[in-house]
Protein backbone atom coordinates (compact mmCIF):
# COMPACT_ATOMS: atom_id res chain seq x y z
CA UNK A 1 0.00 0.00 0.00
CA UNK A 2 3.27 2.39 0.01
CA UNK A 3 2.54 3.81 -3.44
CA UNK A 4 -0.98 3.62 -3.37
CA UNK A 5 -3.68 6.42 -2.89
CA UNK A 6 -7.01 7.13 -1.76
CA UNK A 7 -9.99 8.22 -3.39
CA UNK A 8 -9.46 11.87 -1.84
CA UNK A 9 -5.86 12.01 -3.30
CA UNK A 10 -4.26 11.82 -0.20
CA UNK A 11 -2.09 9.46 0.98
CA UNK A 12 -3.03 7.40 4.45
CA UNK A 13 0.31 7.32 5.43
CA UNK A 14 1.44 11.06 5.68
CA UNK A 15 -2.22 12.39 6.92
CA UNK A 16 -2.09 13.50 10.47
CA UNK A 17 -4.93 15.40 12.36
CA UNK A 18 -4.73 17.66 14.61
CA UNK A 19 -7.83 17.78 17.35
CA UNK A 20 -10.10 20.25 16.72
CA UNK A 21 -10.72 22.82 19.68
CA UNK A 22 -14.54 22.63 21.02
CA UNK A 23 -16.43 25.50 21.29
CA UNK A 24 -15.84 25.77 25.23
CA UNK A 25 -12.33 26.12 24.88
CA UNK A 26 -12.72 29.33 22.27
CA UNK A 27 -15.18 30.95 24.08
CA UNK A 28 -13.17 30.69 27.47
CA UNK A 29 -10.04 32.23 25.44
CA UNK A 30 -11.58 35.15 24.56
CA UNK A 31 -15.15 35.53 25.66
CA UNK A 32 -18.39 34.50 24.25
CA UNK A 33 -19.04 36.44 20.63
CA UNK A 34 -17.53 38.27 18.18
CA UNK A 35 -14.60 40.45 20.15
CA UNK A 36 -11.38 42.22 19.34
CA UNK A 37 -7.99 39.72 20.48
CA UNK A 38 -7.33 41.16 23.76
CA UNK A 39 -4.11 43.41 23.67
CA UNK A 40 -3.73 44.93 27.19
CA UNK A 41 -1.19 47.68 28.02
CA UNK A 42 0.33 47.39 31.41
CA UNK A 43 2.73 50.25 30.54
CA UNK A 44 0.60 52.85 32.19
CA UNK A 45 1.30 52.14 35.94
CA UNK A 46 -0.77 55.28 37.67
CA UNK A 47 -2.08 57.73 34.68
CA UNK A 48 0.65 60.43 35.77
CA UNK A 49 3.90 58.75 33.78
CA UNK A 50 4.69 61.12 31.10
CA UNK A 51 6.99 60.01 27.63
CA UNK A 52 5.71 58.53 24.66
CA UNK A 53 4.14 55.66 25.85
CA UNK A 54 1.84 57.33 28.94
CA UNK A 55 -0.68 60.47 28.97
CA UNK A 56 -1.20 62.63 32.09
CA UNK A 57 -4.85 61.45 32.76
CA UNK A 58 -5.31 62.49 36.24
CA UNK A 59 -5.57 65.40 36.99
CA UNK A 60 -4.85 67.56 40.42
CA UNK A 61 -7.41 70.15 42.55
CA UNK A 62 -5.13 70.81 45.34
CA UNK A 63 -4.97 74.69 44.31
CA UNK A 64 -9.01 75.28 44.37
CA UNK A 65 -9.17 76.61 47.84
CA UNK A 66 -6.39 79.02 45.97
CA UNK A 67 -8.09 79.62 42.78
CA UNK A 68 -11.18 80.84 44.59
CA UNK A 69 -9.41 83.36 46.42
CA UNK A 70 -7.63 84.39 43.19
CA UNK A 71 -10.56 85.07 41.20
CA UNK A 72 -12.24 86.91 44.70
CA UNK A 73 -9.19 89.32 44.40
CA UNK A 74 -9.42 90.02 40.54
CA UNK A 75 -12.92 90.75 40.94
CA UNK A 76 -12.27 93.18 43.80
CA UNK A 77 -9.17 94.64 42.05
CA UNK A 78 -11.18 95.14 38.87
CA UNK A 79 -14.32 96.76 40.33
CA UNK A 80 -11.54 99.15 42.71
CA UNK A 81 -10.56 100.13 39.14
CA UNK A 82 -13.76 100.55 37.46
CA UNK A 83 -14.74 102.78 40.56
CA UNK A 84 -17.73 104.50 41.02
CA UNK A 85 -18.69 102.91 37.44
CA UNK A 86 -20.65 99.51 37.68
CA UNK A 87 -17.69 96.54 38.39
CA UNK A 88 -19.82 94.46 35.33
CA UNK A 89 -18.77 97.20 32.45
CA UNK A 90 -21.25 98.24 30.19
CA UNK A 91 -25.23 97.82 30.52
CA UNK A 92 -26.27 94.74 28.23
CA UNK A 93 -29.78 94.22 26.74
CA UNK A 94 -32.09 91.32 27.35
CA UNK A 95 -32.11 88.72 23.90
CA UNK A 96 -33.40 85.38 23.29
CA UNK A 97 -30.76 82.65 22.77
CA UNK A 98 -31.17 81.39 18.77
CA UNK A 99 -32.41 77.94 18.22
CA UNK A 100 -35.60 76.38 19.22
CA UNK A 101 -33.80 74.28 21.96
CA UNK A 102 -33.06 78.15 23.83
CA UNK A 103 -35.11 80.75 22.35
CA UNK A 104 -37.80 80.27 25.46
CA UNK A 105 -34.50 81.90 27.62
CA UNK A 106 -32.99 84.94 28.76
CA UNK A 107 -30.19 86.41 28.70
CA UNK A 108 -27.84 89.25 28.35
CA UNK A 109 -26.81 90.09 24.63
CA UNK A 110 -23.93 92.47 22.80
CA UNK A 111 -25.16 95.44 22.78
CA UNK A 112 -28.63 98.20 21.98
CA UNK A 113 -30.61 98.24 18.63
CA UNK A 114 -29.60 101.66 16.92
CA UNK A 115 -33.99 101.63 16.94
CA UNK A 116 -33.95 100.81 20.97
CA UNK A 117 -31.85 103.78 21.70
CA UNK A 118 -34.10 105.97 19.43
CA UNK A 119 -37.23 105.15 21.54
CA UNK A 120 -35.57 105.69 24.72
CA UNK A 121 -34.08 109.03 23.20
CA UNK A 122 -30.18 108.16 23.96
CA UNK A 123 -28.12 109.32 21.13
CA UNK A 124 -25.95 106.35 19.57
CA UNK A 125 -22.78 108.27 20.04
CA UNK A 126 -23.51 109.19 23.97
CA UNK A 127 -24.85 105.36 24.93
CA UNK A 128 -21.28 104.33 25.26
CA UNK A 129 -20.19 107.37 26.61
CA UNK A 130 -22.59 106.62 29.79
CA UNK A 131 -21.88 102.94 29.93
CA UNK A 132 -24.32 101.49 27.51
CA UNK A 133 -23.28 98.93 24.95
CA UNK A 134 -24.24 99.38 21.15
CA UNK A 135 -24.65 96.87 18.83
CA UNK A 136 -25.32 98.18 14.94
CA UNK A 137 -26.06 94.49 13.57
CA UNK A 138 -28.35 92.96 15.66
CA UNK A 139 -32.31 94.02 14.74
CA UNK A 140 -35.41 93.90 16.83
CA UNK A 141 -37.91 91.33 15.51
CA UNK A 142 -40.88 91.64 17.81
CA UNK A 143 -42.59 94.51 19.63
CA UNK A 144 -42.12 93.01 22.96
CA UNK A 145 -38.20 92.64 22.90
CA UNK A 146 -38.36 96.02 22.20
CA UNK A 147 -40.12 97.61 25.07
CA UNK A 148 -38.02 95.55 27.52
CA UNK A 149 -35.33 96.51 26.17
CA UNK A 150 -36.73 100.49 25.90
CA UNK A 151 -37.62 99.73 30.02
CA UNK A 152 -34.44 98.65 30.95
CA UNK A 153 -32.55 101.57 29.38
CA UNK A 154 -35.21 104.19 30.84
CA UNK A 155 -34.34 102.63 34.11
CA UNK A 156 -30.68 102.61 33.86
CA UNK A 157 -30.96 106.57 33.03
CA UNK A 158 -33.21 107.28 36.16
CA UNK A 159 -30.55 105.90 38.11
CA UNK A 160 -27.90 107.13 36.52
CA UNK A 161 -25.31 109.03 37.98
CA UNK A 162 -22.77 111.29 35.81
CA UNK A 163 -19.15 112.54 37.35
CA UNK A 164 -17.45 115.54 36.18
CA UNK A 165 -13.96 114.83 34.12
CA UNK A 166 -12.29 117.51 35.89
CA UNK A 167 -12.65 119.15 38.93
CA UNK A 168 -13.85 122.40 39.38
CA UNK A 169 -16.38 124.59 37.96
CA UNK A 170 -14.94 124.59 34.16
CA UNK A 171 -15.26 120.51 34.12
CA UNK A 172 -18.45 120.40 34.91
CA UNK A 173 -20.52 119.80 31.51
CA UNK A 174 -24.18 120.33 30.51
CA UNK A 175 -25.85 116.89 31.88
CA UNK A 176 -23.64 116.15 34.82
CA UNK A 177 -25.22 115.29 38.17
CA UNK A 178 -24.48 118.28 40.34
CA UNK A 179 -22.14 117.92 43.65
CA UNK A 180 -24.61 117.86 46.14
CA UNK A 181 -25.25 114.19 45.09
CA UNK A 182 -22.51 112.60 44.04
CA UNK A 183 -21.71 112.14 47.84
CA UNK A 184 -21.01 108.72 49.49
CA UNK A 185 -22.14 106.87 46.11
CA UNK A 186 -22.26 103.17 46.13
CA UNK A 187 -20.79 101.14 43.26
CA UNK A 188 -23.27 98.83 41.58
CA UNK A 189 -21.45 95.54 41.49
CA UNK A 190 -24.32 93.36 40.23
CA UNK A 191 -23.41 90.67 37.42
CA UNK A 192 -26.09 92.00 35.09
CA UNK A 193 -26.06 95.83 36.56
CA UNK A 194 -30.10 95.55 36.53
CA UNK A 195 -31.38 91.86 37.03
CA UNK A 196 -33.00 90.40 34.43
CA UNK A 197 -36.57 89.28 35.57
CA UNK A 198 -37.11 85.64 33.99
CA UNK A 199 -40.82 84.82 34.13
CA UNK A 200 -41.76 81.25 34.99
CA UNK A 201 -41.32 78.91 32.23
CA UNK A 202 -44.35 76.64 34.36
CA UNK A 203 -48.07 77.99 33.47
CA UNK A 204 -50.74 76.31 35.81
CA UNK A 205 -53.49 74.70 33.87
CA UNK A 206 -57.06 77.12 33.51
CA UNK A 207 -60.02 76.76 31.39
CA UNK A 208 -59.81 78.28 28.14
CA UNK A 209 -61.95 81.59 27.94
CA UNK A 210 -64.40 81.88 25.21
CA UNK A 211 -62.50 84.67 23.91
CA UNK A 212 -59.06 82.27 23.22
CA UNK A 213 -61.63 80.15 21.75
CA UNK A 214 -63.09 82.45 19.14
CA UNK A 215 -59.84 84.42 18.22
CA UNK A 216 -57.70 82.88 15.45
CA UNK A 217 -54.26 83.43 15.20
CA UNK A 218 -54.43 82.06 11.63
CA UNK A 219 -56.71 84.85 10.73
CA UNK A 220 -54.90 87.42 12.44
CA UNK A 221 -51.61 86.48 10.75
CA UNK A 222 -52.85 86.19 7.46
CA UNK A 223 -54.85 89.70 7.69
CA UNK A 224 -50.79 91.30 8.65
CA UNK A 225 -49.68 89.86 5.67
CA UNK A 226 -52.11 91.10 3.12
CA UNK A 227 -52.07 94.67 5.06
CA UNK A 228 -48.20 95.10 4.26
CA UNK A 229 -48.55 93.85 0.97
CA UNK A 230 -51.31 96.35 0.17
CA UNK A 231 -49.93 99.14 2.43
CA UNK A 232 -47.81 100.63 -0.61
CA UNK A 233 -50.83 100.70 -2.62
CA UNK A 234 -53.47 102.63 -0.13
CA UNK A 235 -51.05 105.04 0.41
CA UNK A 236 -50.95 105.70 -3.00
CA UNK A 237 -54.84 105.87 -2.88
CA UNK A 238 -55.22 107.96 -0.32
CA UNK A 239 -52.12 110.55 -1.23
CA UNK A 240 -54.20 111.01 -4.87
CA UNK A 241 -57.44 111.30 -3.45
CA UNK A 242 -55.97 114.47 -1.53
CA UNK A 243 -54.49 115.93 -4.58
CA UNK A 244 -58.04 115.61 -6.47
CA UNK A 245 -59.39 117.63 -3.20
Amino acid sequence: FGSSHLGSGICSRTLRLRPCPTVEARGAMTGAGNHVIPNVHFRKVNGMMHGRMNRVMMRTWFDQAARKKRRSQNRKAKAARLAPRPAAGLLRPVVHPPTQRYNMKLRLGKGFTLEELKEAKIPAKLAPTIGIAVDHRRRNRCTESLQANVNRLKLYKSKLLIFPKKSGKKGVKKGDTPKSELQNVAQNTLKEIIPVERPALRVKARAITSEEKEASAYKKMKKARTDKKYEGAKRKKAEGQKDDK
